[in-house]
């Protein structure tokens, strides 16, 4: 209803916004969304769930005792205010301070929630604050859960070759579903619908990493509505661009994550120490709602969510919420250059680092971008020639950082850069180079921080999400790990360099074997390759790039597995949990090892790799590429 007028509905316990497209109501003081009245449907929320678990914020906090898990709280309000109502918007805020006689985690929270005249849809935000004074507190999850209507919501969409209709939520209770090894794991055995007997639901397998993690959600065929949640920026979440995060999975549920440990574990957990001051716009994300007129094509819904993310995309940053911690466009800065490579290995000159990320965040290490979880971030991508630029930064201090697909490591310029209203800076050219000692002698795989190249089998035909069935993330299947003990039942994976194809020969993760007992024994594989004129006298240097690493500890030995101490090795590391989550990659590790010349013989050579850690199925690594440098030479 175009040009209709913006009402506010305050009543005892609730306060209806509406604007004509679509109304809706939230708890007063609390702040939760317990009804969105759009098209012909009073409710696209739950009705069947109490008001509170319909649309809400929460978050997961500790005192400061380690790990991912702590006290879940649904961030309920105690005071409700209008800060903003003209004929263009309405803004409302549900706020809740922090008192040392609460038991509460330790933050002023103020949920803002934005309607505006003419929108098919509302905002929501919020700004965190911790102040110097008040006790430290870990921070592992915060987000907002929208719980739509299983009646009618039964398409689920994140992508364009990612999308299908969806099983009920009651198909993973136990008298139908069977709880695989990894919890989040249910086999539908007896679902209510026929189709989706003997699939495999996992949420996991919707996941995506931030920087395509702009639109998603569910429509409804009977009437053909949609509900989407958008998130035109991704400034305010944690771990930069591949950062991994839940979208929508089955309930229906829509989530909009801002932190999360999921492929990463403790390292991307908020922690803050004693008298940190922290202050911390969550969002806006924006919850868009469209529909199609009768005998139009419902699942058409999902173009049009991609046209309006667009729209909303362009218009970051947002001009209208109200408060002074969101700053608009006027109030942020952009910085511009170019990235180039040298690698004098590869070429004698600097080359354009075509389509490098480059990105602005909290100073520190190169590469602590990928952990770094308290500030904000700007990512963007080069072009073809390398320049890049970075607009509508907070003001503020960064550090530049930057990695380039197709080479190892992470480049940081070492010049502090300082954002500050309205400024245009240009870093000029900068050069990144890589590391690297000597020449090639071989390489497998591709550096680009995955494994997605590598063998990634079929499924097992009884642990199947038809989804994914030929489909490019065939990586998201369950149970692939187990695959391994199949293709390798007698002896462990053997990579002849040369000879092998890596997309073909070597698998994806390094995992354990699972014996007929359940009890697993860990793994070694085995590079052989060829050199037909050693240095004794120098070094060689073995790059190895994992992709991810999950209670793992991987042993480097050369022509000798026996050998005591192992040549390298990486101690236990990770907490990444992708090999169980279909995801791919977690956080990037990479290990330089220098190899004494004297360790290596002319002619035939093996290096064996093990993962010498065994109590889970998921103990292991995934490689994102591995490479053997011979040493320095003069005329590189």
């Amino acid at each position: 209803m175009a040009g209709a007028i913006l009402q506010l509905n305050i009543q005892n316990h609730h306060v209806v916004m509406d604007n004509g497209i679509l109304q809706v109501t939230l708890s007063k003081p609390d702040g939760n969304v317990t009804g969105i009245k759009y098209n012909s449907i009073d409710n696209v929320l739950e009705v069947d769930d109490k008001e509170n678990h319909r649309g809400y914020w929460d978050l997961v906090w500790n005192s400061g005792t380690g790990g991912t898990t702590g006290t879940f709280d649904e961030m309920k309000g105690k005071e409700f205010e209008v800060i903003v109502q003209n004929e263009e918007q309405i803004e409302l805020s549900f706020k809740r301070n922090y008192s040392f006689k609460d038991k509460a985690v330790p933050l002023n929270i103020d949920k803002r929630f934005i309607m505006l005249r003419n929108s098919s849809g509302f905002y929501s935000y919020a700004i965190y604050e911790h102040l110097k004074e008040w006790p430290p507190f870990n921070l592992p999850q915060t987000r907002i859960v929208f719980k739509l209507r299983k009646d009618k919501f039964h398409y689920m969409a994140i992508a364009d070759n990612r999308q299908r209709f969806m099983p009920l939520p009651e198909d993973r209770l136990r008298h139908r579903g069977k709880t695989l090894d990894f919890p989040e794991a249910v086999k539908l055995v007896n679902p209510k619908e026929p189709q989706f007997k003997g699939e495999v639901d996992d949420k996991y397998q919707y996941s995506c990493e931030n920087k395509d993690l702009k639109v998603h959600g569910w429509i409804s065929m009977d009437p053909a509505v949609g509900f989407w949640q958008i998130t035109p920026s991704s400034e305010f979440r944690s771990g930069g661009p591949l950062k991994q995060n839940l979208t929508s999975h089955v309930g229906p549920y829509a989530l909009a994550m801002f932190l999360s440990a999921h492929y990463s574990g403790e390292d991307l957990v908020l922690k803050l120490n004693p008298d940190e001051p922290w202050k911390k716009v969550f969002g806006p994300v924006f919850l868009y709602l469209n529909s199609v007129t009768d005998g139009g094509d419902p699942l058409s819904l999902w173009k049009d969510a991609k046209t309006q993310m667009t729209k909303e995309v362009q218009s970051w940053p947002y001009s209208f919420p109200a408060s002074e911690d969101f700053p608009p466009p006027n109030q942020r800065g952009r910085l511009t250059g170019k990235l180039f490579v040298l690698d004098r290995y590869v070429s004698q000159d600097q080359t354009p680092a075509t389509d490098a990320y480059v990105g602005l965040a909290a100073p520190g290490e190169a590469g602590s971008w990928q952990t770094e979880n308290k500030g904000y971030q700007f990512w963007t991508k080069t072009d073809a020639d390398g320049s890049f630029s970075i607009e509508n930064a907070r003001i503020g201090d960064y550090n530049l950082y930057a990695w380039v697909p197709g080479f190892i490591g992470d480049y940081r310029y070492d010049v502090i850069v300082s954002i500050s209203a309205g400024s245009d800076m240009d870093v000029g050219d900068l050069v990144y180079e890589p590391p690297r000692n000597g020449p090639t002698l071989w390489e497998i795989g591709i550096p680009d921080r995955s494994a997605a190249e590598f063998y990634v089998p079929d499924p097992d035909p009884n642990y199947i999400n038809k989804l994914y069935v030929d489909h490019p993330d065939r990586f998201r299947q369950y149970g692939l790990w187990e695959r391994y003990a199949e293709l390798y039942p007698d002896a462990d994976l053997v990579y002849t360099v040369g000879v092998s194809d890596y997309t073909k020969d070597w698998f994806f993760a390094h995992v354990n074997r699972t014996r007929n007992d359940g009890s697993h024994l860990s793994t070694t594989w085995q590079i052989k390759f060829t050199v037909d004129n050693v240095d004794k006298n120098d070094a060689y240097t073995l790059r190895v790039a994992l992709a991810t690493a999950n209670v793992a500890e991987l042993q480097i030995q050369v022509n000798d597995p026996e050998a005591k101490p192992a040549v390298f090795t990486t101690g236990q590391i990770g907490h990444d949990n992708t090999i169980a989550r279909h995801g791919i990659h977690g956080l990037y590790r990479l290990y330089s090892v220098d190899m004494s010349g004297s360790l290596l013989v002319e002619g035939e050579n093996t290096i064996f790799l093990s993962q010498i850690i065994s109590s889970s199925s998921f103990n292991g690594v995934m490689y994102d590429y591995i490479r053997l440098e011979a040493p320095p030479s003069d005329n590189p």
